[in-house]
């Protein structure tokens, strides 16, 4: 099950579980939009992968699986990916 992340790891924007401006990688490293496309060009400063949007999960289901509160944030900031 996806974490849904609180925020984005270059800016720190708040993105809730609601949000369709989320982007993660197949490892749930979360990006909001502008910096996903802006700053990282589609790829994932972390592992290379591809971002793209995260889902949202039904309020319904929020009540029995909530979002995570673990805010992760990249503390040089974000650099582009170096793909190989």
């Amino acid at each position: 099950m996806l974490e849904l992340r609180p925020n984005c790891e270059c800016c720190d924007r708040d993105l809730p579980p609601e949000s369709r401006e989320a982007m993660i990688c197949t490892f749930e490293c979360t990006f909001c939009a502008g910096c996903a496309v802006g700053v990282l060009a589609g790829t994932c400063p972390n592992c290379g992968g591809e971002l793209v949007r995260r889902p949202v999960r039904p309020a319904v289901k929020l009540e029995t699986y909530p979002a995570s509160t673990r805010r992760v944030l990249k503390a040089e900031g974000c650099v582009p990916a170096k793909v190989a």
